[in-house]
């Protein structure tokens, strides 16, 4: 059976993150895992890399004590992620979900995700908070290479969980863009949510045909849906709509046609994902 999997770090989306997939797992029926990964940044100095900079009679032992330091850093990240787990599990507990599942790994996040993506129903994932530098809260780079190398769910955790009650849909009529209507209508996690469907850009007959086969589309599954057709640059209009409207989620395709196609996932994507009101779904 797939799981929701919550990758945990310590930072201050950590609580937001177990949170939302506590929620997701409640909603789909699914096991619930957390994952820690500890990975060694390149961009850290590590002990082979002074070799050429130190006098012959000091490198012995300076490298030695480099590398038991790398050893002493790596135990104590380990326990602190095995700490960090038990906590998870314990919130999830209390939440209502018993026994949840803890991994932990070694390497870089994007790794330990693909490895697990076989049994990954959804991947709930956090933002770095930046509050002296930006007004906003910034995905990491490493957030975004996920969501560009899985095709399984991925949940962007960016604010505190409260119960959503409403989730607002992208659409701009590609094949990916129906394909993400037709998991939407499908699945019990967002059932019983009020939707509202965005189809951006200018109104032709071709949109207009898309923006009602997706409205259709989500009324049949049950959903009280509103449609929303706005023209205007995709990123700003779905981040307004979003504020407008009190919205609780945000759900988007990684890849579209059309202006949401333009750069592809360097453009309206990474931005939403980055400057997004609302947590985002982001669905294949």
């Amino acid at each position: 059976m797939r799981h929701v999997l919550a990758c945990v770090d310590g930072s201050s989306a950590t609580a937001a993150v177990c949170d939302w997939a506590v929620w997701a797992a409640g909603r789909l029926g699914a096991p619930l895992e957390f994952l820690h990964v500890v990975d060694h940044h390149p961009e850290r100095a590590r002990s082979d890399d002074l070799s050429g900079s130190l006098g012959l009679e000091a490198q012995p032992a300076l490298m030695h004590e480099l590398a038991s330091l790398d050893e002493q850093r790596s135990r104590v990240a380990l326990e602190l992620g095995r700490r960090l787990l038990g906590q998870a599990r314990a919130r999830a507990a209390a939440a209502g979900i018993d026994g949840a599942g803890t991994r932990q790994r070694h390497g870089p996040l994007v790794e330990a995700l693909q490895e697990l993506e076989p049994v990954t129903r959804l991947a709930v994932l956090g933002p770095h908070r930046r509050e002296r530098a930006l007004p906003r809260i910034h995905l990491d780079h490493e957030v975004e290479s996920v969501v560009r190398a899985l095709r399984a769910p991925v949940l962007a955790a960016s604010r505190p969980f409260a119960p959503p009650r409403s989730f607002l849909v992208a659409f701009d009529g590609s094949d990916t863009g129906r394909r993400m209507v037709r998991a939407v209508a499908a699945s019990p996690l967002l059932r019983g949510l009020d939707a509202r469907l965005a189809v951006v850009g200018p109104r032709t007959a071709a949109s207009l045909e898309q923006a009602d086969w997706a409205h259709r589309m989500l009324e049949d599954a049950g959903f009280a849906c509103t449609l929303a057709m706005v023209d205007g640059a995709p990123e700003e209009v779905l981040r307004a709509q979003v504020e407008a409207h009190a919205i609780d989620l945000l759900v988007m395709g990684a890849y579209g046609h059309s202006r949401i196609r333009e750069l592809i996932l360097g453009s309206v994507t990474t931005t939403l994902l980055r400057t997004s009101p609302a947590p985002v779904l982001i669905l294949r």
